[in-house]
């Protein structure tokens, strides 16, 4: 018999009563039915139902066991009374009765409960988590993290793509988030960066000549944490494809992504089709460039409406180039207590308020009601209720002033009052591409112009376009993946001509030099002949919160960081030794 098992704890079944088996695991849990004592029996597999009565050499024994403790049985298979079989369990119809016990591991008092799924602080959770790992809810998320990666491998290797790792230690670079730096023993003075991404290795392994790459690779960024960014590493399924445009790119990702969220999404429909919506667009219609399209509600510029009309709020806005007035249609909203409190809820997130009209019926069809509608009488009103197609019973919400102003509350508020009023439908993932993005943009206090996303990418119409359009004009070839409002992955055609990488950093004020000095690596490369490539990567941590229908990333992550950038499981990060600073040439210093 071997050491510690002869089967897992769901192996047993109706056709092993009569046999001698040996399990262990841990306790899951001890139940006392008329002084015959019951144990779950948990590991990795499932659970077994183990018994000891007493009479049994071992009840003392077992009497003293304390949960989590692991424990190996000897005993024979049981097949348990009808009216105790268990459905729920795989080993439901037997159990285990207790002829030997060992414990192999006792375990004290515990800081948390495994059984049961109570909500526990997240700080205790985090500095136990090898405990927090036992509960079966973030234990299935964990393995299904293992069988999404398992399958985005099997994918990208069906359809013709090898996978290659890319190097953690590499070059810091000044275009992105802040890099996490380690310092060089045999180059005092001098620091390697953990990679953000392997975007230049990935471009490099497209210039040497090999044509479709992929990687399940890690990446490091020192950001603050939000629900869905890790504070300081994360997981993205990273592709790369030489001579390949834009088109090659979806033609990959969205057969693949359909086929893994139709094998883990839970029965939960798919996008058939994932539409491109166009940045500009997304953000008229959303507010955002992450939209969850499970909301039907699409934003509507209405300015014409209010312009020089009796509502002088809008008005006077609208007198000044630039500004707009927005509407939010509510369908089926149409009361004053809904409106006032979307009302109230703009005001938390630092607005004044948000206008709004609702319809009712009247002897000759329908009147708009509320402040606004007074204000700016009933023709106006029709018109708007009809370039809404709203009907009796809807309303409508108004916010104006410069878009960059008021666009992301108008995102909340489409969000907030799409699921006010049911209208987001919970049931499935609906995806789309957000596409065209503009190069360049004006920064609001310097009024220099700067990239907008990615300074690699290329530009639509590619120098032609760089020397004759207004730079505000011009578009990318860089694309996002959006799924349920959740950002999965952004991706770009990349720029493999030299002349057009000089002329995009020259536009923002960066003279050759600068890009020489600072991405030589790739400068180089470019110089011998670079293929046509384009790629993307889309998060693998996302990917699982989603299917696994949480909100927080660090549910899908086994071993996380806090919200601080903390490891409070093995206390990192931790101060250097005098030695070890000592041999890397530094010096810490106190902050102010």
């Amino acid at each position: 018999m071997h050491q510690y098992r002869t089967h897992n704890c769901a192996e047993l079944r109706r056709q092993d009563v009569g046999e001698t088996v040996r399990l262990s695991g841990w306790v899951h849990r001890i139940r006392d039915h008329g002084g015959i004592l019951f144990i779950d029996l948990r590991d990795h597999y499932g659970i077994t139902q183990v018994l000891a009565d007493p009479d049994s050499d071992v009840f003392a024994k077992v009497g003293e066991l304390r949960a989590e403790s692991v424990v190996r049985v000897d005993g024979q298979v049981r097949m348990r009374d009808a009216e105790l079989i268990n459905s729920k369990l795989e080993t439901g119809d037997i159990e285990v009765f207790i002829r030997d016990l060992d414990v192999l591991g006792a375990a004290e008092e515990l800081p948390l409960p495994v059984f049961g799924e109570l909500e526990y602080p997240e700080e205790t959770r985090l500095k136990y988590r090898f405990l927090d790992l036992r509960r079966s809810a973030i234990h299935e998320r964990i393995m299904l993290r293992s069988r999404v990666i398992a399958a985005l491998r099997r994918h990208m290797c069906d359809r013709g793509f090898t996978e290659f790792q890319t190097p953690i230690l590499t070059v810091s670079s000044p275009e992105g988030a802040r890099d996490f730096l380690v310092p060089s023993r045999l180059h005092n003075g001098k620091f390697y960066a953990l990679p953000q991404a392997p975007q230049q290795f990935k471009q490099f392994i497209m210039i040497a000549g090999f044509d479709k790459y992929f990687q399940i690779a890690p990446c490091f960024r020192d950001e603050d944490p939000r629900a869905d960014r890790s504070p300081g590493e994360f997981y993205q399924l990273d592709i790369e494809m030489s001579f390949a445009t834009q088109e090659d790119v979806f033609g990959v990702v969205e057969p693949v992504m359909k086929d893994v969220f139709r094998e883990f999404g839970g029965g939960k429909e798919v996008s058939d089709t994932f539409p491109r919506i166009t940045f500009r667009e997304s953000m008229l219609r959303f507010g955002t460039d992450k939209p969850d399209l499970r909301n039907p509600i699409r934003m509507e510029e209405v300015s014409e409406h209010f312009r020089e009309s009796g509502f002088r709020i809008f008005a006077s806005l609208l007198e000044n180039e630039g500004n707009e007035v927005r509407a939010i249609p509510a369908p089926g909203g149409g009361s004053r207590r809904f409106c006032d409190r979307m009302n109230v809820f703009a005001q938390k997130l630092g607005l004044p308020g948000m206008g709004y009209i609702f319809w009712r019926p009247k002897e000759d069809g329908l009147e708009g009601a509320g402040p606004l509608a007074s204000n700016i009488g009933s023709e106006r009103t029709e018109a708007i209720r009809q370039q809404l197609n709203l009907g009796e019973g809807d309303a409508a919400f108004f916010l104006g002033g410069r878009p960059a102003a008021f666009e992301a509350v108008a995102a909340r508020a489409r969000d907030e009052i799409g699921r006010e009023l049911g209208l987001v439908g919970e049931d499935r993932y609906e995806f789309c591409w957000i596409t065209d993005f503009p190069m360049f943009e004006r920064d609001e206090e310097t009024g220099e112009l700067e990239f907008s996303h990615n300074p690699f990418s290329m530009p639509q119409g590619e120098m032609d376009a760089l020397e004759r359009e207004d730079p505000l004009n011009v578009l990318g070839f860089q694309y996002d993946l959006v799924c349920n409002g959740v950002e999965l992955s952004s991706g770009a055609v990349r720029n493999h001509s030299l002349d057009i990488l000089y002329r995009t950093f020259g536009i923002v004020g960066h003279e050759r030099e600068y890009v020489d000095r600072n991405f030589g690596g790739m400068v180089n490369a470019l110089r011998y002949g670079a293929p046509p490539h384009a790629g993307i990567a889309p998060g693998v941590d996302r990917i699982v919160m989603l299917l696994a229908g949480v909100e927080n990333i660090r549910e899908v992550a086994m071993f996380p960081l806090n919200q601080r950038a903390e490891d409070l499981m093995l206390g990192a990060p931790t101060p250097p030794t005098n030695e070890a600073l000592r041999d890397l040439g530094l010096r810490t210093v106190e902050s102010d």
